[in-house]
């Protein structure tokens, strides 16, 4: 595992320039950490909101050199490969937002392997969910079943697979438009139902984990709930969260969590 050097502060760059980045950098505050680069495919639009002194860069190559600590991916699943390479390459740690990506199970044994061979660490931290340390913990113990329900107000399905499913527009009570395992809520839902391969990993693994979907229109959070059982006993937890502002899609404690997990890196006492 890589640690922050004593006489620096850490050094992060951080893939995408969206709601949850933007929210990350303005939430960390006095953290002793230094934001060196921002990676975005496409700057064309500008770099409005990102601090002048920050490198705005669109390939791994560009940051080669710069004696990078940490990468913080939230891009979207598509960047997660490239970025966690890139990592490895650099030495530095990866934190991962896009769990989605390791539906491809191949693909999450390479990059452990090169974390493994690096002397890296690929850290997945919570995202908007609660309980996945219980979660996690009870796993060695003995897990016979996990569920996962994502309940979500209609609009924050909008644009998604759902709307082909049932008519988000008209619901008039509590409605489950998709069941199926965390790997394949992933892959249908990558940008809304995320977390369910977070709780996939913590517990029994993509194709066991049960998700279900609900758009609810008299939801105004998003919430999930898990519920496992097992040796352990049972454990059961709910979170409710308030949508990220400017994007109905993505929970606001998922941008929060992103930045204890960076805090937690720069930080000599860890909660």
């Amino acid at each position: 595992m890589s640690v922050r050097r004593d006489d620096d502060r850490l050094r992060v760059v951080l893939v995408g320039w969206g709601a949850i980045s933007r929210a990350v950098v303005d939430t960390l505050g006095d953290a002793p950490v230094d934001l060196v680069a921002v990676a975005r495919r496409d700057w064309s639009s500008g770099r409005d909101g990102l601090n002048a002194s920050v490198m705005a860069v669109t390939t791994p190559d560009e940051v080669e050199g710069l004696n990078i600590d940490l990468v913080v991916e939230a891009a979207g699943r598509e960047a997660v490969a490239p970025w966690a390479r890139a990592a490895a390459d650099l030495g530095a740690d990866l934190i991962v937002s896009s769990v989605s990506a390791f539906t491809d199970g191949d693909l999450l044994a390479e990059l452990r392997s090169g974390a493994e061979a690096a002397g890296t660490r690929i850290e997945i931290h919570p995202g908007a969910l609660a309980g996945v340390d219980a979660l996690s913990a009870a796993r060695t113990i003995g897990l016979d079943q996990v569920e996962h329900r994502i309940v979500k107000p209609p609009r924050a399905w909008v644009g998604t697979p759902a709307e082909t499913l049932c008519d988000l527009s008209d619901l008039g009570e509590s409605t489950v438009f998709f069941t199926g395992s965390a790997a394949e809520t992933a892959n249908a839902f990558p940008k809304n139902a995320n977390v369910a391969m977070t709780s996939a990993l913590a517990g029994v693994g993509p194709d066991q984990t049960r998700v279900a979907l609900v758009a609810d229109p008299e939801a105004s959070t998003n919430r999930h709930e898990i519920h496992a059982t097992g040796d352990f006993g049972e454990l059961r937890v709910s979170i409710a969260s308030h949508p990220l502002p400017g994007n109905p899609r993505t929970s606001a404690m998922a941008a929060h969590s992103l930045v204890r997990a960076i805090r937690n890196r720069a930080s000599a006492i860890v909660i």
